[in-house]
């Protein structure tokens, strides 16, 4: 972690100039904090100044990839899109356009599994009707089909911030959005005669609402196209909870002034009732479909056109709150400069990394692009609209879920977006204050199941690690962050489905044993949670060292071994009996059962899947024996040694990735590539990476295998096209080459601008294979490095040139000894 040309065998840095260091920091940086700053390091490669044009946003929208292509701002709480009828419409929309529109609503998530999450609140406008009443109202009779383009897509169109499509009826529908609100345009046919809107107040994905509210006004002061309000209660996607929203939807007509509307009222499942204000006018019972349907006067140019706009403000607080966010986000309903300072936003942000696009293939920046910017799709900052407390502090939702996002979302942010991490972390941390554990899975407020371990943790010290000497300037206080972590690893909640971990066992046992059934939860996962335990605890002891807590370093470091407690070195793999040593269940007496090595896998003789099941109270989760008997990036050297050695590791990568046991769609899948750096063959890591990419990602709308999760997809892919992999929590990112000649991050806390320059780079093979792409050398800031494997935090940091000599030589190595190879517990290196 020392400075360039640093030789890695003084890495082992004592406590004792560690914490003069943090005193040092402490005291100087408020007097010197300005002239500390590190100036930016120049960019002498062409600057990408609107990368927004290179980001394809239908990227996964078919195929379960469950993307959500419509307006939003980064990390927006308001997600503008359209919804369709496909079967996995879990974010709204679909990329083929066989599927039929059912309108356009305001709150999605992006690339999640589980049951479909919000979709809340559709508008969706009619073409023509017979009369008001005859307008079809239901989700099933009134949808249409989108026009389609000669190629046989729909006609859609999207960018950063902004959404459009043509609908079969010729109506061209728009949108754009702040924060909390959205603007949608609709463009109907020139004389058209009575164009309409309806809005939907309860059809959610699920179709789960209940104790719906409507109310209309005809006109509102100051306002002459109507308004409509109102809310219902709905089912969270992923857990057993239910949450509340509202909706407030004015509307304006675009070049010329609308006074009212010339018809107005609520329907009820497919009859819209003229004249009616409030649902309670009409006979709910239990009917599941209530909103409102307005009729507009035409644009009075018989020759034009007629756009009416809407604005669309949600609270999950009261519909009076949706209307007062959408009248001080949009005062004006300017479409144009909405949708004009969304790019603006996103290119600013886009644009803190920046890919040469000299040299190398378009379809590479696409790709990057877009993987980057499906990483700020979520979490989604829904500060000021927690109605569970009142709180100063940001709230973030649509954590869904950490176990997803924690490898290599959170660490991208470290490297160019570090105050929001910052406020996530401040929401978790407040969440944790007033729930008593760290949020792991949640949307819409709504508690979600645990999928592995409480990887909050992870996340919390991923931030404290990279930011520790800024945290508190950032509103994120040490104690705090610590405590949250601490109330995670000691303290059992009374329901470790939704958060915290079963900790009785853990501590008791060092593992969580296959019979051990205790209130608070199925037991379910129990190898795969003793395994993602054992890396929880690992970040909590890194966190601990930053804060000198040598007792806590001792003691979790301990338990981040534990992983060894399910390691049965005695089962060997049917496919190939060479191949010994598995993670295993293991019972409370210390006696094993057993689970084929395959099981969850594609080779897995009885088809299981691993999802979530606590009735069918599988040990792993969405991964196989084999996924987890590679999963111990804390300590991969121990790993080594129980595979056999480094031979016999390697012909097990190898074997996994020939025999297609490697599964792209499974987070804890995504170091594999990366995992052949332990062994000291970091060229391998570098092919196989490649090969990864060429064979599963690419720029079409099919170019997802499975969902993006909430963007660990997303920030999986620009990790390694940027030639990086990261190691949450440490200091420490894995270092392979990247797609293009040049990379730069500039990190707006540290002020600092990090180059990575690819030296004799000749472009990208293809099919990921050989090509002139292998790491020979490495310099920072033109001194030699002593790792061609990995680079520490503080280049980063500091800022500078990292210099990557390039060779078509597969055979590269970490350097010139053992301590070139990344750290592991075992072998040392992460102070």
């Amino acid at each position: 972690m020392g400075p360039q040309g640093f030789h890695l065998g003084q890495r082992l840095t004592s406590i004792f100039w560690l914490t003069l260091l943090e005193l040092c920091i402490t005291l100087c940086l408020p007097i010197f904090s300005v002239a500390a700053q590190s100036t930016p390091h120049h960019i002498d490669f062409p600057r990408v100044e609107n990368p927004s044009k290179y980001v394809n946003p239908f990227i996964g929208t078919v195929n379960v990839g469950h993307v959500f292509p419509g307006a939003t701002l980064p990390h927006g709480m308001v997600k503008a899109g359209m919804d369709t009828d496909s079967p996995g419409n879990h974010a709204g929309y679909d990329g083929d356009a066989k599927y039929n529109v059912t309108g356009f609503s305001q709150l999605h998530d992006t690339g999640t599994g589980g049951s479909i999450p919000l979709s809340n609140f559709k508008l969706f406008p009619y073409a023509w009707c017979s009369s008001y009443d005859k307008c079809p109202s239901s989700i099933a009779n009134r949808k249409v089909l989108r026009k389609v383009k000669e190629d046989g897509s729909p006609d859609d169109w999207a960018e950063p911030g902004y959404f459009a499509t043509n609908l079969s009826t010729s109506i061209r529908v728009e949108l754009t959005s702040t924060r909390r609100t959205a603007l949608h345009r609709y463009t109907f046919p020139p004389n058209t005669t009575n164009p309409r809107i309806l809005v939907d107040v309860t059809n959610d994905g699920q179709r789960s609402s209940t104790n719906p509210i409507v109310r209309v006004d005809r006109v509102k002061a100051g306002e002459g196209g109507g308004r409509v309000y109102g809310g219902a209660e709905f089912a969270g996607s992923f857990g057993p909870g239910r949450y509340k929203a509202f909706v407030c939807v004015t509307f304006q007509g675009e070049g010329y002034t609308i006074d009212a509307p010339t018809e107005y009222g609520i329907f009820l499942n497919n009859y819209p009732t003229r004249g009616t204000t409030h649902s309670e006018q009409v006979y709910v019972g239990f009917q599941p479909e209530l909103g409102a349907v307005f009729t507009f006067p035409p644009s009075p140019s018989t020759s034009s056109p007629t756009s009416i706009l809407a604005r669309v403000g949600v609270s999950l607080i009261s519909a009076e709150q949706a209307c007062k966010t959408a009248e001080e986000e949009i005062p004006d309903f300017d479409f144009e400069r909405l949708r004009n300072e969304a790019k603006a936003t996103w290119n600013e942000l886009l644009g803190r990394v920046q890919v040469d696009v000299t040299g190398g293939k378009e379809e590479d920046v696409e790709l990057f692009y877009s993987s980057l910017y499906r990483t700020h799709i979520a979490p989604a900052d829904y500060t000021g609209e927690n109605p569970k407390w009142e709180s100063d502090e940001p709230y973030f939702d649509s954590l869904y879920c950490n176990w997803d996002t924690y490898r290599t979302l959170y660490p991208l942010m470290s490297l160019h977006d570090p105050v929001t991490f910052a406020n996530i972390v401040r929401g978790m941390i407040d969440i944790q204050r007033h729930e008593g554990w760290l949020p792991e899975c949640r949307g819409a407020t709504v508690q979600h199941y645990m999928q592995g371990g409480s990887n909050a943790d992870p996340v919390l010290g991923e931030f404290f690690i990279k930011f520790a000497s800024h945290a508190e300037s950032l509103g994120v206080s040490p104690e705090d962050l610590y405590t949250a972590l601490l109330a995670d690893a000691e303290e059992e909640p009374p329901n470790w489905n939704v958060q915290g971990r079963q900790v009785g066992v853990w501590k008791e046992l060092g593992y969580i044993a296959q019979d051990m059934f205790a209130p608070g939860g199925a037991n379910t996962k129990w190898v795969s949670r003793t395994v993602e335990y054992a890396f929880n605890d690992f970040a909590i002891a890194q966190v601990a060292k930053t804060l000198g807590k040598d007792q806590d370093v001792t003691k979790y470091i301990k338990r981040a071994q534990n992983f060894l407690n399910v390691w049965n070195a005695n089962v060997t793999l049917p496919d190939e009996p060479s191949i010994k040593g598995f993670m295993q269940p293991r019972f409370a007496d210390g006696t094993w059962n057993y689970t084929d090595p395959r099981h969850c896998s594609v080779h897995d003789p009885e088809k299981a899947t691993c999802f979530l099941n606590a009735v069918r109270r599988d040990g792993f989760y969405e991964g196989s024996p084999i996924v987890y008997s590679q999963y111990v990036p804390q300590d991969t050297a121990k790993l080594i040694e129980l595979q056999g050695g480094v031979e016999a590791f390697v012909k097990r990568l190898d074997f996994i990735f020939a025999n297609d046991y490697f599964e792209s769609t499974n987070e804890p899948s995504q170091q594999m590539p990366f995992m052949y750096h332990y062994a000291n063959r970091p060229g391998l890591s570098t092919q196989r990476a490649r090969q990864v990419l060429a064979k599963y990602f690419n720029t079409t709308r099919n170019g997802l295998p499975g969902n993006d999760d909430s963007g660990a997809m997303g920030s999986y892919v620009a990790f390694y096209m940027v030639g990086l992999y990261p190691l949450p929590a440490t200091r420490q990112i894995l270092l392979s080459s990247p797609y293009f000649a040049n990379v730069a991050f500039e990190n707006p806390v540290f002020n600092t601008t990090t180059v990575i320059k690819a030296v004799g780079f000749e472009g990208n093979p293809a099919d990921g294979t050989g090509g002139k792409v292998f790491v020979e050398s490495v310099k920072v800031n033109g001194e030699p490095w002593a790792s061609n494997c990995y680079i520490d935090w503080d280049v980063f940091e500091k800022g500078g040139v990292i210099e990557l000599t390039l060779t078509d030589d597969i055979i590269v190595s970490c350097g010139k000894d053992q301590l070139a190879l990344p750290p592991s517990i075992s072998t040392g290196g992460y102070d």
